[in-house]
């Protein structure tokens, strides 16, 4: 199910907007699809243009940049902190800037697992 995104009916002082068109197709938006730790899963996405974007849906694994500059894929254990939403701690949600627990510490997420398509992050030293 995808659902219609435009401008609201509705102004900020409460009056009423009046359009002199329909909705079309580019403002299209999609379903929010989140990224959890699960076994390896993606998405490929028809997006504006012919192109695509390849979402997300599990993730086990993570490459970590750590701090001598090395990219090292480990598995990711649990999400710690994300201040997109303090529910999605609770559902191991993967958002952009999620503070992650690996074998090696914590990391940080810097990639948009709903965009990229692949999950990096930064370790945090403690």
């Amino acid at each position: 199910m995808t659902m219609w995104q435009a401008k609201s009916r509705r102004k900020i002082t409460g009056g009423r907007r009046r359009y002199h068109r329909k909705k079309r197709k580019f403002e299209l938006g999609t379903d929010f699809h989140p990224a959890v730790i699960a076994t390896h899963k993606n998405k490929r996405m028809k997006s504006r243009g012919g192109n695509h974007k390849t979402k997300v849906m599990g993730a086990e694994h993570v490459n970590l940049s750590t701090p001598d500059g090395k990219m090292v894929r480990v598995k990711i254990q649990t999400v710690v902190e994300n201040p997109a939403n303090p529910n999605y701690v609770q559902r191991n949600i993967l958002t952009k800037g999620a503070i992650i627990n690996t074998p090696k510490g914590k990391a940080r997420v810097t990639s948009k697992p709903g965009k990229d398509g692949v999950i990096n992050a930064v370790a945090i030293e403690e």
